[in-house]
């Protein structure tokens, strides 16, 4: 009897498994595919473009970018390879950001119009129908992209030229040797993060506020990688501590009266100005480049 039950509920059971993966694959089909589009225009994931496919970034992996950007009103966002214009407009909707996408494809810049004008952030969106190596970005804040590692390698020249301190969002591929300050990860998804370092390489003369000389850099940099030497009453000595983070250029050094300096300089092309720190005493300084 006991073995008899004990197939008759092993039976019941297989046949509810059955019957709920059944209704599971009923539910699934009666689901509908993910549109993009509207009436006038239905893209479909894949298509091909001007050197790309179209993939659109996944809605959270776009609030992930922006945020880690650090994205605000008071900035400017550029989207290269807009799509159907999912990051403009959350970045108008969600961070109040003014924010401007550029598009080949002359029918997905046209949809990606029309998206914003259903989101309510017409004006503070504007999509262009471009080429990414062609429009000018040069007055972003932030520039969010994804598209090959080859174009993100072409680009490259472009988004270091930009403003020092410009955020660089790229979901999936990185940029080469211009290694990432932060890598985003999302579940099985990530997107890398820069922030566009000052131009620092070569000669500095740093003076106190009396034009006083007090000591000179000599820089070396890749990407946001810096090193070099400083010279101090006439001795050179290795800069410590040297970095450069978007527009502030960082260093230690030994001053000729053995104390330890700490300066902090925000760099404007061939100038930067700052202050240099000894116990907690901070004195103005400026620095020319020659």
């Amino acid at each position: 009897m006991a073995t008899a039950q004990g197939h008759r509920l092993r039976q019941a059971c297989a046949a509810m498994l059955l019957l709920g993966g059944l209704a599971a694959a009923v539910v699934a089909a009666a689901q509908p595919a993910p549109t993009y589009g509207d009436a006038l225009y239905q893209p479909t994931l894949r298509q091909p473009g001007k050197d790309v496919m179209w993939l659109p970034t996944p809605e959270p992996m776009v609030a992930r970018m922006l945020a880690a950007a650090r994205t605000t009103r008071d900035d400017i966002v550029y989207d290269l390879g807009a799509g159907e214009g999912r990051i403009p407009i959350a970045a108008a909707r969600d961070f109040g950001a003014m924010a401007v996408g550029i598009e080949y494809d002359k029918a997905l810049a046209a949809l990606a119009e029309r998206n914003v004008v259903r989101a309510g952030v017409a004006d503070r969106v504007r999509i262009i129908a471009g080429d990414v190596f062609k429009e000018d970005f040069t007055r972003a804040t932030v520039v969010t992209l994804y598209l090959l590692p080859e174009l993100n390698h072409q680009l490259r020249p472009q988004l270091l030229a930009l403003k020092p301190g410009t955020r660089v969002v790229s979901y999936m591929w990185d940029m080469g040797e211009w290694e990432p300050d932060e890598t985003i990860a999302l579940g099985g998804d990530q997107a890398f993060l820069w922030m566009v370092p000052a131009r620092v390489a070569g000669t500095w003369t740093v003076r106190d506020a009396t034009a006083r000389t007090v000591a000179t850099l000599s820089i070396a940099q890749q990407f946001q990688r810096i090193g070099g030497s400083i010279t101090v009453a006439g001795k050179p000595q290795p800069l410590l501590g040297a970095f450069v983070q978007g527009p502030t250029l960082g260093f230690t050094f030994v001053a000729a009266d053995g104390g330890v300096r700490s300066a902090r300089l925000r760099v404007d092309d061939r100038r930067a100005t700052g202050t240099m720190v000894f116990v907690e005493q901070a004195t103005p300084i400026t620095a020319t480049r020659d």
